[in-house]
């Protein structure tokens, strides 16, 4: 007796199945193999404890450090993890959420992001990244800020840095100069 076409697919869904289960457990024998059962997530550091900062290479890299510092500077005051803040710091939507639930009202909220803020300037001049000639008119410039420009100057410290040389206007090239 022949067997019928219907019998050969049927034979070749189950070939398939089997093949498919076949793969299956050879992926999960891989991973356990490369020591996937045994994965913890890297515990995050703690934002108060001060980061070394990598030799700044133009300003791009001075705000990119910059924003890292502040953000470390704003979760320490706070006692959350710099990635809590920087997603709480996204979206004003998000920001509302992170503030009920950390009991928090935009005056404590901005209160840290300036504390934040400072600290960034202190680490940048430290680093030698940021001349005390550019410290000191730009912590009295913070003080001042609006908690939205605050978190602006957060995200992006680049802004912060276009904002200071538009408004010495002429002798912005001279901020160059006070930069690495």
């Amino acid at each position: 007796m022949n067997p019928s076409p219907a019998d050969g697919g049927r034979l070749r869904g189950q070939l398939l199945v089997a093949g498919s289960i076949v793969a299956a457990l050879l992926l999960v024998g891989a991973y356990l193999a490369a020591g996937g059962s045994s994965y913890t997530p890297e515990k995050t550091q703690d934002p108060c404890q001060p980061r070394p900062w990598r030799d700044p290479d133009g300003l791009q890299e001075i705000a990119q450090q910059f924003s890292l510092s502040a953000l470390d500077g704003a979760a320490c005051q706070l006692g959350v993890s710099r990635e809590a803040l920087a997603q709480a710091l996204a979206t004003p939507e998000a920001r509302e959420r992170f503030s009920e639930r950390y009991g928090l009202d935009d005056e404590e909220l901005a209160k840290a992001i300036r504390a934040g803020l400072l600290r960034a300037v202190d680490d940048a001049e430290e680093a030698g990244a940021l001349s005390p000639l550019i410290g000191g008119p730009l912590r009295a410039t913070i003080e001042e800020i609006p908690l939205d420009r605050a978190i602006e100057l957060v995200n992006d410290a680049s802004s912060l840095l276009d904002t200071f040389g538009g408004l010495l206007g002429p002798a912005s090239s001279l901020l160059e100069e006070f930069l690495p």
